[in-house]
């Protein structure tokens, strides 16, 4: 490992200060958590090896968990064990506390960001998912100010994102409409315990309890496609359509349509579109059961 200087910042915008005077001259990494980083840097080649490293941990301003007037805000520094502790998002988003118990070890689960989680943009990310089918929104701070987007716009490919070089994740938003809307996120993997996801799966939905329809049905598919996607077509034709297997079974097959899964030595892609068409289902079938569950508790 080559060596490299460690700069700590006092808070968001002291980062974004350092990354702008930094990134002209230097190649700069951003340190949260650090388990992902310091594995990549365990292995990076000196041409790939940074100079500098923005140590963003005392940022403490990005470490709440708080309801607001736009919805659920996770600060890009919130760990994966205090997604799975937290009352808030145990009560609104099962599915989150689901996905975040997936993601490695417990001492991953403890330093791990999800800021960081999402940063690192793999395609088979257990968090992605399941904020992509509740249409989450990042909020990203540079030195001309905040911008947001869509998450599912911020994935751009296999650890590829929006973010400029000079920016920071700042904030991951569940707008105001979705609050409790039921999800269920689901993941197959060669373990059941720290192992990358062959393929995985969420699934959001409103029910029309009047017509027993599907309302604003999401999909949203992992390690199938160069980054987390929204299986459209699936979406697009649950819209609306009375809630029963064969539907939900349809939204399976049409979802292995909108997926462009690969061939490698953990799974064909064969295998991985059976996965998707079954995870798909299942996925509808636990957000429904959880949407009739919350219904019947408040009746």
């Amino acid at each position: 490992m080559r060596a490299f200087e460690v700069v700590s910042a006092r808070d968001a915008r002291h980062a974004v200060a350092l990354l702008a005077e930094r990134v002209p001259t230097a190649k700069v990494k951003v340190l949260a958590g650090g388990t992902d980083l310091l594995a990549d840097l365990k292995f990076a080649s000196s041409s790939h090896a940074p100079d500098v490293v923005i140590d963003i941990s005392r940022a403490r301003e990005l470490g709440n968990i708080s309801l607001t007037d736009e919805g659920l805000s996770i600060g890009a520094l919130v760990t994966h064990t205090e997604i799975m502790r937290s009352p808030i998002i145990r009560d609104l988003f099962p599915a989150l506390v689901d996905a975040a118990h997936t993601i490695g070890a417990v001492q991953t689960r403890n330093l791990g960001t999800l800021g960081g989680n999402l940063v690192t943009a793999v395609p088979s990310v257990d968090s992605g998912p399941t904020l992509v089918a509740l249409d989450a929104r990042v909020t990203l701070l540079g030195p001309a100010g905040e911008r947001s987007m869509p998450l599912a716009d911020f994935f751009v490919g296999p650890r590829r994102t929006a973010l400029k070089p000079d920016e920071l994740l700042v904030e991951i938003l569940i707008p105001k409409e979705n609050l409790g809307k039921p999800a269920c996120f689901l993941k197959f993997g060669l373990r059941k315990g720290q192992a990358l996801a062959l393929v995985n799966v969420a699934a959001s939905v409103w029910v029309d309890w009047d017509t027993q329809a599907f309302v604003a049905p999401r999909i949203a598919l992992g390690a199938v496609a160069p980054k987390v996607i929204h299986a459209s077509t699936a979406e697009a034709y649950l819209e609306g359509r009375a809630i029963d297997q064969e539907a939900m079974a349809e939204a399976g097959r049409l979802a292995v349509g909108d997926a462009k899964p690969i061939n490698d030595f953990r799974a064909s892609a064969e295998y991985r579109r059976d996965l998707i068409a079954v995870l798909t289902r299942r996925a509808l079938e636990g957000a429904y059961g959880l949407a009739q569950k919350w219904r019947s508790e408040k009746t």
